[in-house]
């Protein structure tokens, strides 16, 4: 009996690393940034807005619970998501907590009134209307990380690149724009900057994490799985 419990506690214990390594509001933005794509720990520390001796401190917490893997090229060490399934784990905590919490619920609402959502009856809808050009879907997030996977028939145009290619987009149909996904602001501003300009612009929640993980989810098929380059 007492080896079965032990045997019992051994268990739980290995499954705890994971919930302890993501309990850390930053690691998880972590996360979230290399569910983009992979990153140097100088991008990492820059988006997260943190020092990059504490972005190396969170990583090699990360890293020993095996949610990422790294590898050095030449002078720079680049860090990535283990797998796809760590994407979903991220994804998954984010609904939980949504769904469970009513302060997060609170403050995602106030993020949605910030900005126009784009509403849909399902996701099928809007690939059937970007596949057809009857709406423009754009990518906001900086190059590497729609070189990395973006969502299929989205035009990169990142948001420090917005205002200077305007002319490339249609004024007659709507704009969608998305980014990281629900706690990523690049697309409210794309969709602030967008309006200003005249453009029938809505904001898209979901991203490319967000999207893989309700595919999946879905007994539908949308054809609509994440295209890399």
């Amino acid at each position: 009996m007492t080896n079965n419990r032990s045997i019992k506690d051994a268990l739980y214990e290995q499954v705890a690393r994971i919930a302890k390594a993501a309990a850390s509001p930053k690691r998880l933005e972590l996360l979230e940034l290399l569910c983009q794509s992979p990153k140097t720990v100088e991008v990492l520390a820059r988006e997260a807005d943190i020092s990059v001796k504490l972005a190396s401190a969170h990583l090699k917490e990360l890293k020993a619970s095996r949610l990422v893997e790294n590898e050095r090229q030449g002078k720079y060490v680049i860090y990535r998501v283990a797998s796809d399934d760590v994407a979903r784990f991220w994804v998954s905590i984010r609904l939980l907590a949504e769904d469970r919490l009513v302060e997060l619920q609170d403050a995602v609402r106030q993020m949605s009134q910030a900005t126009h959502e784009w509403v849909g009856n399902n996701r099928e809808e809007l690939l059937a209307k970007a596949k057809s050009g009857a709406v423009i879907v754009i990518d906001v997030r900086p190059d590497p990380e729609y070189a990395a996977g973006h969502l299929p028939f989205a035009r990169s145009i990142p948001l420090s690149e917005l205002r200077d290619r305007l002319s490339e987009l249609p004024k007659d149909r709507p704009v969608i724009a998305y980014c990281r996904g629900p706690f990523c602001l690049m697309s409210t501003d794309a969709v602030t900057l967008l309006r200003s300009q005249g453009f029938e612009a809505m904001q898209l929640r979901d991203g490319v994490a967000e999207w893989n993980f309700a595919m999946l989810a879905s007994t539908v098929d949308y054809r609509f799985g994440i295209q890399i380059d």
